[in-house]
C-alpha cells in the first residue's frame, strides 16, 4: 500500500498496492489524487477526512500501517508500541472518544525509541508538550488530560474505520 507525504494540512491518502511505482517519491497529496483518479475510483485510494489535529516534531511522515481497535482502553496500543516500529505507522481507533487520552508523552518516547515513525489516534491525547518534543508525528482529534481504563479490552491488527475512512494492516499511510 502507498501514501503521499502528506503536506500541512491535507488529507492523508492510503493505498491499498504496495507495488506502487510511485510507493518512494515524496509528493503532495493533491499531486496523488490528481494523478491517480482510477485508483480512487477502485478503492485503492482513499484519502483521510483532514480532522486530525497535528503534533509531535515530524509532520510530515509515512510508513506500512499496524492497527489497533480499542476505546477509551489503552492496553493495547501500549503492546504495540512496545514492539519495534521498523518505520510502520500505528493506527488507534479510538472510536472518537473524546473522555480520554490514548497516548501520552510517555507512550510517544516509547515508540519514537523503537522506530515507530507515527501514530494516527482516532480519538484524544495528553500530555502535549511531551509528545511535541518527540522527534515521532502524531495527529489525533485533541487533547484531553483523562487517562484511559486499563482492562485491555480490544483488537490488534484488525481492519478499522477512522471517520468513515476504512483502514488496513499492511497498507501504507
Amino acid at each position: 500500500m502507498f501514501s503521499a507525504v502528506p503536506r500541512a494540512r491535507n488529507p492523508w491518502l492510503l493505498m491499498t498496492n504496495t507495488k506502487s511505482h510511485m510507493a518512494a517519491m515524496p509528493l503532495a497529496t493533491a499531486e496523488v489524487c490528481d494523478a491517480n483518479s482510477h485508483s480512487i475510483i477502485n478503492g485503492e485510494l482513499r484519502a483521510l477526512q483532514p480532522i486530525f489535529k497535528i503534533y509531535g516534531r515530524r509532520h510530515v511522515f509515512a510508513g506500512p500501517i499496524a492497527t489497533v481497535k480499542v476505546f477509551e482502553d489503552n492496553v493495547l496500543v501500549r503492546e504495540l508500541i512496545q514492539e519495534k516500529g521498523h518505520g510502520r505507522v500505528l493506527v488507534v481507533d479510538g472510536g472518537g472518544s473524546m473522555q480520554c487520552a490514548m497516548l501520552g508523552g510517555n507512550l510517544a518516547q516509547l515508540a519514537q525509541n523503537n522506530g515507530w515513525v507515527g501514530i494516527v489516534v482516532n480519538g484524544c491525547i495528553r500530555e502535549v508538550d511531551e509528545i511535541n518534543g518527540c522527534e515521532i508525528g502524531v495527529r489525533a482529534l485533541n487533547s484531553q488530560p483523562m487517562k484511559t481504563n486499563k482492562k485491555g479490552n480490544g483488537e490488534k491488527h484488525v481492519t478499522v474505520t477512522n471517520a468513515g475512512t476504512r483502514i488496513c494492516e499492511g497498507e501504507w499511510l
